[in-house]
């Protein structure tokens, strides 16, 4: 009898208890309002067009479900946030180019996702300048998620949490392609990192080693031309020498313009959190720093299309001596912002 009336009693606490969870589940979120947005300063303006999109505490909470949403993927299994590692700065660590659905391999390295809001063009070919189109190409690419946004709507349109989120976000229940792409541009537009030991110099909180300040200073001389400002990126499309890949024929803006003279460039990566984003390169041909700066020393190719700032006074390449290498990564080592790689708010 004590038995039963303990089983009985179990199953009543459990069925509460579970009451409990589905209704917590559905209370309504919290009244939408602005995303703050902060960020030093002496950031660039921000280039992301808000009128279209306006960020919202809500529109970035749906983006982050989407963007560690496996069903944005054919089969279900692929997410941004699996190509996007967050410890990794939101790169594929280990892989030198992504992979997606049914193990296909694609043909580029995975970027990192970090001051989106700052920038001009997206890709490592520039082929998006709109941050809010963005994400259409991995999502219906064969090779990464090889989907569509009429499936992707398929599957989420009876999912009562999406309900619930889209709700929340745009003031009713419609699930569209558009809002799909602006929550999760909304969710990478809140994705800003700006808070490393060179940040924390700048604002004279922390000063540099002797190293990383001789480091600074051959960065300039030597890497600034092109990793230039704040986000150490100029933006601009370089041919750095690099032999062609034959394995993944990507000719880089070259496959955007078809013009001879974008043969083999590449949009110039940010620096920061560059100790975090390995493998290096559009490729990801190269798997630490020191590779990548003894390439610029040792093995640029002379081309047709190289850098001007690659062929000078006669030198091809970048001189650098091992010690004057050590002292650059040193430097580049105070672009990591491990407060970034760890926030929760950016977290599955």
């Amino acid at each position: 009898m004590i038995r039963i009336l303990l089983k009985t009693m179990l199953l009543v606490i459990t069925f509460l208890s579970c009451s409990s969870c589905s209704d917590e589940v559905m209370q309504p979120l919290e009244k939408d309002e602005a995303y703050s947005l902060r960020f030093p300063s002496y950031f660039p303006e921000m280039t992301f067009d808000a009128s279209g999109n306006p960020v919202t505490k809500n529109g970035v909470e749906l983006g982050r479900n989407l963007f560690y949403e496996g069903r944005l993927s054919r089969n279900n299994t692929i997410s941004c946030g699996f190509c996007h590692i967050q410890e990794n700065a939101f790169t594929h660590h280990g892989h030198t180019v992504s992979h997606g659905v049914d193990d296909r391999i694609g043909i580029r390295n995975a970027p990192p996702i970090q001051n989106m809001a700052f920038l001009k063009r997206y890709m490592w070919d520039g082929v998006i300048h709109n941050l809010n189109e963005q994400p259409i190409i991995p999502i219906t690419d064969a090779n990464e998620m090889d989907s569509s946004m009429p499936e992707v709507i398929s599957k989420l349109k009876n999912d009562q949490r999406y309900k619930k989120l889209f709700m929340a976000a745009y003031g009713d229940e419609n699930i569209t392609g558009e809002r799909v792409l602006k929550a999760l541009s909304q969710f990478m537009v809140s994705m800003i990192s700006a808070d490393s030991k060179y940040d924390r110099v700048k604002q004279e909180k922390e000063s540099f080693t002797s190293e990383e300040s001789q480091g600074l200073a051959l960065f300039d001389q030597k890497c600034a031309s092109c990793h230039s400002g704040e986000l150490f990126t100029d933006e601009s499309f370089r041919n750095t020498g690099m032999y062609y890949n034959t394995q993944f024929k990507d000719a880089g803006r070259h496959r955007v313009t078809l013009d001879q003279n974008d043969w083999m460039k590449f949009h110039v990566p940010s620096l920061r959190n560059v100790e975090y984003t390995a493998p290096y390169m559009h490729d990801g041909r190269f798997y630490t720093l020191e590779a990548v700066l003894n390439f610029y020393s040792d093995n640029v190719e002379d081309n047709p299309n190289l850098d001007s700032q690659l062929k000078q006074n006669g030198h091809v390449g970048i001189a650098m001596n091992t010690q004057e290498k050590q002292l650059i990564i040193a430097f580049l080592k105070t672009l990591s912002d491990k407060n970034f790689i760890s926030n929760p708010k950016f977290a599955e």
